[in-house]
């Protein structure tokens, strides 16, 4: 059997990896090529390319990556032209994978599309190519399973892949200890996002928040969880604010917190399912806002409020989200967690 694959964010290639591996141990001699990774390669995939510069946020910044994007589409065109894979399966990123699955829709090679676009949310539009070219779709939220069956779409809720992936984490006291915080002193978790273009916009107001913060929460404790594969320039921003940078453990990070302020994502997931309150931040360039918002369905943004159906974390968005109202929701979380 031989299976291509196309992934692009960091999130994408961690549930990819999974699969892979599942694959593997269920059909040992199976062959999987195409784009991701070090999860995906460490599951035993060939790379023929990683998704390393392509990853951004926003409408404009996207423009920047136009020409690598469309240099890697060819190639896995040309290599599923060439390979013929008895499946395609294109995991989430869908600015990607929405174009190569129109490549490939000419080739008859059968698709799945595993983590399916927000159709939900906005750009609406795409659904058509859904009915195109997908042959089933595999969704982690149940209110999307209805969406595609009135579109007429073979779709399957297959539940979150974080559910089955967090890992067993270091004990609060042990994590706290060894890198000379209190467990007793209230802890507060910083996500600023997995991509660089997160970071850019997220990071400067969270670092401006903690001293705010610091004067209504006497002890307060901060831990930045840092997404792999990312520069030390962006983190650069936090020597001198008090907070600790931990590198590749944000599920110790979360589980070692009392609270978190997450950029809006995979993230919100991730904590909820840690049990931990949270505020949910967010911001791309203004350009960006104003033509992305034009296309919105929604009119909130974190992952826990569209599955309850109703606000159940604070949000801070675009123009709201400032130094100031970061800290007033996170010293209401920290003061009056109820």
């Amino acid at each position: 059997m031989k299976v291509m694959i196309s992934c692009g964010e960091p999130s994408g290639d961690l549930y990819a990896g999974a699969l892979v591996a599942e694959l593997r141990a269920r059909v040992p001699d199976i062959e999987v090529f195409g784009f991701g990774g070090e999860h995906l390669r460490a599951a035993g995939a060939e790379l023929l390319g990683d998704f390393r510069g392509l990853t951004v946020t926003g409408l404009t910044e996207s423009l920047r990556v136009v020409p690598k994007s469309l240099s890697m589409l060819r190639r896995l065109a040309a290599a599923a032209t060439t390979r013929r894979p008895d499946v395609i399966v294109a995991v989430d990123f869908p600015d990607f994978n929405l174009y190569l699955i129109r490549w490939l829709h000419r080739q008859r090679i059968p698709v799945v599309y595993y983590i399916s676009p927000q159709l939900w949310a906005w750009r609406t539009s795409r659904m058509r190519i859904m009915q195109r070219c997908v042959n089933t779709v595999l969704v982690i939220f149940p209110f999307e399973e209805p969406i595609y069956e009135a579109a007429g779409v073979p779709v399957e809720f297959v539940g979150h892949p974080l559910v089955d992936l967090i890992p067993a984490v270091q004990p609060r006291h042990a994590f706290l200890h060894q890198r000379g915080l209190l467990p007793e002193a209230p802890t507060v978790a910083l996500l600023p996002g997995s991509r660089p273009s997160e970071i850019h916009h997220i990071a400067p107001h969270l670092v401006a928040a903690l001293p705010l913060i610091r004067e209504r929460v006497p002890g307060v404790q901060f831990v930045v969880a840092r997404a792999p594969g990312l520069s030390n320039e962006l983190f650069d921003q936090w020597q001198g604010s008090g907070a600790i940078v931990v590198e590749g453990q944000t599920d110790t990070v979360l589980a070692a917190s009392d609270m978190v302020i997450t950029a809006s994502g995979t993230a919100t997931v991730q904590a909820a399912l840690h049990e931990r309150p949270m505020v949910v931040v967010y911001q791309v360039s203004e350009m960006s806002y104003r033509l992305g918002k034009r296309f919105l369905k929604v009119d909130t943004f974190a992952m826990p409020n569209l599955i309850a159906g109703q606000r159940i974390v604070p949000e801070l968005i675009q123009e709201d989200f400032t130094p100031e109202r970061v800290a007033e929701e996170a010293i209401q979380l920290l003061t009056d967690p109820v």
